[in-house]
């Protein structure tokens, strides 16, 4: 019983820290902090399998569900679409009719166009129980266990009401980004666009897959009210706030055309600075009973209508066709263009994917090109100009051999990248250098891709192993390098040694394996060697992981290759374990530093900042950036300031960093 009311305070911690983090965008306390109870809230439920997990508990926000496909629902309130305008005279027509047919002149809501997929939340006494896509308007799909992924949208509302809402699902900009580099690095079809990304993630069969793609929601209005009782847009939207659904902050209240079309260009100059992608502004008659009055015409609402934004294309012209490997042994092409402004920057360069997106647009050397910017970000070709193509333009021939090292490249019948599968490939081994000593991998301080690439080309090292082999005096060699970068830099490589097994798995960049996966997996399995030997159903059945990661990992290790490239970090002396704390061991945590919140304040002298931090946080410590009552203990280094003072005044306790060290138990 004590376990159930504990799991159930959890459950309403974590869901009110993820409302202030992705409905509010103002979180109250450390991502770290989260992770911990909701760690602590995924051990409880797994521990009690006999508990009914409810639906509304934050652990079911990850997928894991796969369905057989989307059943048919009926909207019983019809999904309208828009009538569009284009211009401010088509604006002050659309005012103009309004106040006529109206009788009176009215208030406007300018609402920014979401560019996402339009959805229907169903709430039964205030807990969601179905969500469907638009459809025709009004048939849709049940995508209810999809959208129980997106961490915006509560399972249940601030209020036990029943009422049904409609918004759109879209996905941000950088998770639109990350995603298509991911399946570009994966052989794998790009997408367009964020609105087709989004629309594809919604349609993933696998609830896995929709909760890997970090989409968002906008919710706009109120398809039945229930027993709400708002008289106007502005107030629909202020009760949605209330009952803890996300809605956009930029919407604004105009009394006549020229404030609309202020609006308009406002929000057309700042589109691109969003996180989000928006292709217009809606524009809502604001009184409701305006709104019944003024009734629909048999496809859309008279009372709104849809500003759309032109889209911005320019000419340009194909000069180049460069081909690139990555480390996965990808080739991807890449246009050179004709310097050309658009969407607020110059560009000359133009990703063209692979080459059925080639083949397809049928883009030729010297064509002429309209080109755009993706989610006004990546610039792309939307199409070729063929009438401005010259009588002697010939098909792009295709490369045949790896530009790097030409070896012949493959076209795997499940992809549509061409590959190098040469393991010696430069490039391929440059990429994978970069990737070995970055951050979130093995964090080699100092050593970027200008050094690297001198050390690989002057042959000191051909792979991740043979970093360790350097001495001080090797990079000495090395142009525009002086002892004390030298120093810092074989310091770093030896520093990194020490790091646990989930940084070097990640650093090896098997493919499909990012660093929350090398993280599970090494948390798991202890020791590389253990992994080394797993078979693919046994690492398939960790939770989060599943057949494809599997897959590859098992295929990695069958390379001989790799595993002498693992003696060979052995006897270098870098770490193949895991020296984290296991989720089981830390709620058993028993140290100086259990459900204490601290703040590090000054210079620490023998670590880091971000290092005590994780450190502390290992031990059950919660670790904020701001001094207040609820501080138990500041540890202040060098030349501490302001915090020091106002933990002095607040009575709380202050440590050196030597009695932090000593609580570490080091």
């Amino acid at each position: 019983m004590e376990n159930q009311k504990k799991a159930e305070k959890l459950r309403e911690e974590l869901t009110r820290y993820a409302y202030e983090y992705y409905v509010l965008d103002n979180p109250s306390v450390e991502d770290s902090y989260y992770d911990k109870l909701y760690r602590e809230l995924e051990e409880l439920e797994k521990a009690h399998p006999e508990w009914e997990v409810p639906d509304d508990s934050p652990t079911r926000r990850v997928g894991g569900v796969v369905l057989e496909s989307f059943e048919k629902v009926t909207h019983e309130i019809p999904l309208f679409s828009l009538s569009d305008v284009f211009n401010k005279a088509e604006i002050e027509e659309f005012v103009a009719r309004v106040e006529r047919q109206s009788g009176k002149a009215q208030e406007y809501m300018c609402e920014l166009k979401i560019d996402g997929l339009s959805i229907s939340l169903k709430y039964e006494e205030g807990k969601f129980v179905r969500g469907a896509t638009r459809g025709d308007g009004t048939v849709g799909e049940n995508i209810t266990e999809n959208l129980r992924t997106i961490k915006s949208i509560p399972m249940r509302l601030k209020e036990n009401i029943s009422i049904e809402v409609r918004g759109e699902a879209y996905m941000p900009r950088l998770s639109f980004s990350q995603l298509n580099e991911q399946r570009e690095e994966n052989g794998l079809d790009v997408f367009a666009n964020p609105r087709n990304a989004a629309a594809g993630s919604l349609r993933q069969l696998d609830t896995k897959e929709t909760a890997k793609r970090n989409l968002n929601t906008f919710l706009y209005t109120l398809a039945d009210f229930g027993p709400l009782h708002a008289v106007s847009q502005k107030e629909a939207l202020e009760h949605l706030k209330q009952l803890g659904l996300k809605v956009n902050s930029f919407a604004r209240l105009c009394r006549n055309a020229d404030e609309i079309w202020a609006f308009i260009e406002e929000f057309h100059e700042k589109r691109s600075s969003l996180p989000y992608e928006i292709d217009g502004v809606v524009i809502k008659v604001n009184d409701f009973s305006a709104q019944e009055q003024l009734g629909f015409t048999a496809k859309a609402p008279r009372w709104a209508t849809a500003y759309k934004f032109p889209p911005e294309e320019v000419e340009t012209t194909v000069e180049s066709i460069e081909w690139t490997v990555g480390r996965t042994g990808v080739v991807t092409p890449t246009a050179n263009l004709t310097p050309v402004r658009v969407a607020g920057s110059t560009v000359s360069r133009a990703t063209l994917h692979n080459i059925d997106y080639i083949k397809e647009k049928d883009i030729r050397l010297n064509d002429t090109v309209i080109l755009y910017k993706a989610g006004d970000i990546i610039p792309a070709v939307a199409r070729v100009l063929v009438e401005k193509r010259g009588r002697a333009s010939l098909p792009y021939e295709m490369p045949t051999h790896c530009p790097e090292c030409e070896s012949t490249l493959v076209h795997l019948e499940e992809e549509v990248a061409l590959r190098c599968i040469n393991p010696k490939c430069p490039a391929q081994i440059k990429e994978g250098l970069y990737h070995f000593v970055s951050r979130d991998a093995m964090n080699i301080d100092g050593v970027g891709p200008r050094i690297l690439e001198q050390l690989f080309d002057k042959k000191m090292v051909a792979d991740v192993a043979d970093l360790y082999q350097l001495c001080e005096e090797d990079f000495l060699h090395l142009e525009k390098v002086k002892e004390k970068s030298a120093k810092n830099f074989y310091t770093a490589i030896q520093k990194s040694k020490d790091n646990s097994l989930e940084r070097l798995l990640f650093g090896l960049g098997i493919r499909h394996v990012g660093n929350k996966a090398a993280k599970i997996l090494a948390e798991h399995f202890e020791t590389m060697e253990k992994m080394s030997k797993a078979n693919a159903e046994e690492i398939a059945s960790i939770d989060t992981i599943g057949g494809v990661i599997a897959d590859s990992i098992v295929q990695y290790f069958a390379n001989s290759e790799v595993h002498e490239l693992m003696n060979e970090l052995a006897s270098a002396g870098v770490n193949l374990r895991y020296l984290g704390q296991k989720k089981s061991e830390i709620l058993e945590v028993n140290s100086l530093f259990q459900g204490k919140t601290i703040v590090l304040t000054g210079t620490l002298e023998q670590y880091k900042r971000n290092v005590a931090k994780e450190k502390i946080e290992s031990l059950g410590g919660k670790v904020t950036g701001s001094v207040s009552k609820k501080t138990d203990i500041v540890i202040a280094g060098a030349e501490a300031g302001s915090k020091l003072v106002k933990a002095e005044q607040l009575g709380i306790e202050v440590w050196s960093e030597k009695q932090m060290i000593e609580a570490f138990g080091e």
